[in-house]
């Protein structure tokens, strides 16, 4: 039998629901309307019961109610070999490190990007070569 014969099947391009699903008639979206009248009330509960002392009902009040503070590095100045190379600049981090003028966490960042420094250098001193390189053997043509 023909796949595109049997009962029910759609032809392609075409939807069984070309409306779609109507608004507000997901299991989440019934879950909520059935609960929406009771939470002030809920509110009004766990806000008695934080000020009664209830400590996991005022954690989860500030949890919701202010975000978490994130921690802010102070920034350092640091002084790197200027023109050296990427080695003497990287041992600079390593020493501001261990004399702890720097964090550790801010050292690994700092070292991560002198290595990705030297990755971009890298790659533009091959492109810079591999261009002298044809220009030379263009010329012997």
């Amino acid at each position: 039998m023909n796949e595109s014969k049997k009962p029910g099947r759609w032809q392609p391009g075409q939807s069984g629901n070309p409306n779609g699903k109507k608004p507000g008639s997901g299991e989440l979206q019934r879950l909520r309307a059935s609960i929406a009248a009771d939470v002030p009330d809920i509110l009004a509960g766990l806000v008695a019961a934080a000020k009664g002392g209830d400590a996991q009902a005022a954690k989860l009040i500030l949890e919701r109610i202010f975000p978490a503070v994130k921690p802010v590095e102070q920034t350092q100045e640091l002084d790197l070999p200027e023109g050296g190379t990427l080695t003497a600049q990287g041992r600079a981090v390593l020493s501001a490190v261990a004399l702890g003028y720097l964090a550790p966490a801010q050292g690994a960042q700092l070292l991560t990007a002198i290595g990705t420094l030297a990755r971009v250098t890298e790659v533009d001193e091959l492109v810079s070569r591999i261009t002298k390189l044809e220009e030379m053997q263009n010329a012997k043509s």
